[in-house]
């Protein structure tokens, strides 16, 4: 992979990972269009960078992060249910993953439901309720809907938050406060597998450069992603990423019908 190809892919990630339109779907269509083969490096590069998003979240909110213990055990519970799932049913999970056509139409699916969210749900910028041990777990169970390939955790939990009654902003910011120990969870099991593997750590060490190219790319690009969202989410809502979903997911549809042999990154 080359270094133009990895800060493509790092643009990517950063950009998706935090915004509710699938950044496994945006993989795909990046690997497709710089046409690079799912390897077993590529594979690892897409797990690895994900702790510079990860880094993005910590130093945004950082003063969040040293409120109090409750803070953290609220994220707890709402990580329980994912990791629950994710340790019993991780291969059906990996198999679905391996559909890029399951990616597709997901993507289609949920940017017709987020074209109704905003009716759907209110959003209350003043009165709305304090984060519960019950409601993150709730957030939390919304989560696990999106080990489903192409519905996009950011969503999953964005949509969960609103729907029990907290304003746009509230529920995102808990998004991205979820996604640190979500994230890093997923994204350590992987490494560390890797790790243990004589001829993958190999392979890591002999692209360091391009692996550290890839989080620093990340990092600076998510920081940017999770400023805009918030403030076009507030002031706009979810539509826009509603038709931007649909068109995605048609797109990666239209490019399996002409003969792509696309594969998640």
């Amino acid at each position: 992979m080359s270094i133009f190809e990895t800060i493509i892919i790092a643009i990517v990630e950063g950009l998706t990972e935090f915004l509710p339109v699938s950044s496994t779907g945006h993989m795909i269509l990046a690997q497709a269009f710089l046409g690079v083969k799912s390897d077993e490096f590529v594979k690892a590069f897409t797990v690895i960078i994900q702790f510079g998003a990860i880094l993005s979240v910590l130093v945004l909110y950082w003063k969040r992060f040293l409120q109090s213990w409750d803070f953290y055990w609220k994220l707890l519970v709402a990580f329980i249910p994912a990791a629950i799932i994710g340790f019993f049913a991780g291969d059906f999970v990996d198999s679905l993953l391996e559909n890029v056509w399951v990616v597709a139409v997901m993507l289609i699916i949920g940017g017709i439901f987020m074209l109704f969210v905003d009716k759907w749900f209110t959003h209350p910028e003043e009165g709305e309720p304090k984060m519960s041990y019950s409601k993150a777990f709730g957030i939390g169970l919304a989560q696990c809907i999106a080990m489903i390939p192409g519905v996009s955790r950011s969503m999953a939990t964005i949509v969960g938050g609103m729907a029990q009654g907290f304003s746009r902003k509230t529920a995102a910011e808990f998004s991205f406060f979820l996604a640190v120990p979500t994230m890093a969870a997923a994204s350590g099991y992987k490494l560390l597998k890797l790790l243990m593997e004589d001829s993958s750590r190999q392979l890591l060490m002999d692209n360091i450069n391009l692996l550290i190219i890839g989080n620093v790319v990340a990092f600076i690009v998510a920081v940017l992603a999770i400023k805009f969202f918030i403030g076009f989410l507030t002031r706009y809502g979810f539509k826009a990423f509603g038709y931007y979903r649909i068109v995605a997911g048609a797109a990666i549809i239209v490019l399996m019908l002409c003969g792509y042999q696309l594969e998640v990154v």
